[in-house]
């Protein structure tokens, strides 16, 4: 099979979809690896790199897209990229797209094979593709709200670990997930005050037993979120439902009860945000305020830490590059009905049913379309 890995083009992304070692992989098994030229320059993969690894290097991505079978990325295509795609080709990418209309209807209409990161499963009902990028945004949240506090940032002037003899600021992380957990975990070695609210008590259970009581766990409801906004320096947005558009858990009526200059960090921005004032932010331009509370909404915030980023993500992916290009896609989503879950377009069919709901598209089965 022919394989294209093109530059990523949305703001401040660096990441790369596929590793010099992954296209050695790909390699050893017969297929060759076409590598848009500089792709993998942001993270220290040069394209000599790429080379002696076995891929051949294109000037374009417009190459890599008129001449490949499957196409692996790291953030949804952008408009210019939608346009490039073709019937029958395989995109392997993060798509996000109940809160994307727009992007949506691009894939429909190119008629190509869209596959989702986000939504494939494992046996235990995991996402181990969004796993890695939800280990590395909930430990960056942290570090992002810790700077946004800075006073110079526009902050409250709170430090997070507080110093002897002046109280830590207290952070509040809305859903014990992946993000969640990790954010935690930061918040802590930081020496701040931790609040987790999640909705499941068994997940609460793990968390207290995990952080051995040093980590507040509430049940979450909005009487108890709305607690935690009065005391919070700042507060974590980790809710997902796997797939579809997220829950909006704070109200603009909501940020009267923080204290101003207190931060919100939605790093649920990518399904459409789970607060109601955010919306996406970049790198450049991470931060804005609304009724004297920081919002950081930065869309594909892994990206700021692209080399990490892309080492954690395709040690997950390369197994599934593998399956799709040594089968196709029809036999390695049909073997693996985990795998299976992440196929969200096809050939101009919706076939995830979060997304399918929030957009407002005929349903199709995936399996039906696996025959």
């Amino acid at each position: 099979m022919l394989i294209g890995v093109p530059k990523e083009i949305k703001n401040h992304e660096y990441r790369v979809g596929l590793t010099p070692a992954g296209a050695k992989e790909l390699t050893r098994h017969g297929h060759t690896v076409l590598v848009q030229s500089a792709a993998g320059a942001g993270v220290g993969f040069p394209d000599t790199d790429y080379v002696a690894a076995g891929a051949h290097i294109a000037a374009t991505a417009a190459q890599v897209y008129a001449d490949t079978d499957l196409i692996i990325k790291v953030k949804e295509p952008q408009p210019a990229e939608c346009s490039m795609l073709r019937h029958g080709q395989v995109l392997f990418t993060y798509l996000h797209l109940a809160p994307d209309p727009a992007q949506a209807a691009a894939l429909i209409q190119s008629g190509c094979i869209a596959i989702a990161y986000e939504t494939v499963t494992d046996a235990r009902g995991a996402l181990p593709l969004l796993t890695p990028m939800s280990e590395v945004a909930g430990r960056m949240s942290i570090q992002a709200a810790a700077h946004a506090l800075e006073k110079a940032q526009g902050g409250s002037g709170v430090l997070l670990g507080g110093v002897p003899g002046v109280a830590p600021g207290h952070v509040t992380v809305i859903g014990g997930g992946v993000v969640g957990s990790n954010a935690a975990r930061m918040a802590l070695g930081l020496g701040a005050d931790v609040t987790i609210l999640d909705r499941s008590l068994a997940r609460l259970k793990e968390i207290d037993e995990t952080f051995a009581g040093r980590v507040k766990t509430l049940y979450s409801t909005q009487d108890t979120i709305e607690q935690e906004l009065k005391r919070a320096d700042a507060v974590i947005g980790a809710v997902l439902v796997p797939g579809a558009a997220a829950l909006k858990v704070v109200t603009r009526a909501m940020l009267a009860l923080m204290k101003p200059g207190s931060v919100l960090v939605d790093v649920a921005i990518d399904q459409g945000g789970c607060f109601e004032t955010s919306h996406a932010t970049t790198h450049q331009n991470p931060i804005y305020v609304v009724d004297g509370i920081l919002h950081y909404c930065v869309a594909n915030m892994p990206g700021g830490v692209a080399r990490t980023a892309t080492l954690a993500l395709t040690n997950a992916t390369l197994q599934y590059a593998v399956a799709l290009a040594d089968k196709g896609w029809r036999a390695a989503l049909r073997d693996d009905r985990h795998f299976a879950h992440g196929l969200n377009i096809c050939a101009g069919k919706v076939c995830y049913p979060a997304v399918a709901r929030d957009l407002g598209y005929e349903y199709v089965s995936a399996d039906s379309l696996l025959t």
